[in-house]
């Protein structure tokens, strides 16, 4: 199966610590973009075949592909003798297969994954965002879809408050409750979907075309759409608070998305 991820976006509530200079997938948590964060979880069931719709400072994601292997490895440079390049110790990423597609500077959701259609070849295959990470049991996500047969599965997260939550009774507070995960068991889209190739009927080339709205929209009217609930760890990386507090879970030894045992 092939992993998309949806990478063009402009990410304009983090460009505080892009400067302006690269997209959010490129932003860097333990000194890896947090793209190669994501794709790492997906590696880790054998999932080593990737599609990334690129679009607002795709040439970033490109160059950092482009030169991986170079940046990653020991190498041994033979001066004069054109393309006389060594590589030593090759990255545990050697095995990847990456599609860099170039899916519009202006294209939303839906509009990208319609342009990668040629990439997936008629498969069933994963789709997520470039920004997201989790403990996800993909081979359990994975059952899950094939086992109701369904065009689509999304995954359902509870996420912490970004605040505290007061219950007064009049002016006098009753109950505090400091950063409280969702409530009444709601939860969002967390991302991580499988999509089967009808899919492409749903969504379409025009630029405007958004995944959650009409074709999820539609999907869910068609009773094509399943969720599968997710209760473990789920973060999004929207800001430079959710930066901070990925980067914080790193450092102290408890990042739970860390599924992989080496880099």
């Amino acid at each position: 199966m092939k992993t998309v991820i949806l990478c063009g976006g402009q990410g304009t509530r983090i460009q505080e610590a892009t400067g302006g200079q690269k997209p959010k997938p490129m932003v860097e948590v333990a000194g890896r973009p947090i793209v190669w964060h994501i794709m790492k979880g997906y590696a880790h069931y054998g999932v080593t075949d990737f599609v990334l719709c690129l679009g607002h400072l795709g040439n970033v994601i490109k160059d950092y592909f482009l030169h991986y292997e170079a940046i990653n490895s020991d190498i041994t440079v033979k001066l004069g003798s054109q393309g006389a390049i060594e590589y030593h110790r090759p990255p545990g990423e050697a095995e990847w297969s990456v599609t860099l597609a170039d899916t519009g500077l202006e294209a939303m959701t839906g509009a990208r994954v319609a342009r990668i259609k040629r990439y997936v070849k008629g498969e069933t295959f994963f789709l997520t965002y470039g920004d997201g990470v989790a403990d996800l049991d993909l081979d359990a996500l994975l059952a899950f879809h094939k086992k109701h047969g369904k065009v689509a599965t999304v995954t359902g997260v509870v996420p912490h408050g970004r605040f505290g939550r007061m219950v007064a009774e009049g002016e006098r507070v009753t109950s505090f409750e400091e950063k409280p995960r969702g409530e009444g068991g709601g939860r969002i889209n967390g991302g991580f979907f499988i999509f089967e190739p009808r899919i492409f009927d749903y969504v379409t080339d025009d630029a405007s075309c958004i995944l959650e709205r009409e074709p999820m929209n539609r999907l869910v009217a068609e009773n094509e759409l399943m969720m599968y609930a997710h209760d473990g760890f789920w973060q999004c990386m929207d800001t430079v608070r959710d930066l901070a507090l990925l980067q914080g879970l790193w450092d102290a030894g408890k990042a739970p998305w860390r599924l992989w045992r080496d880099g």
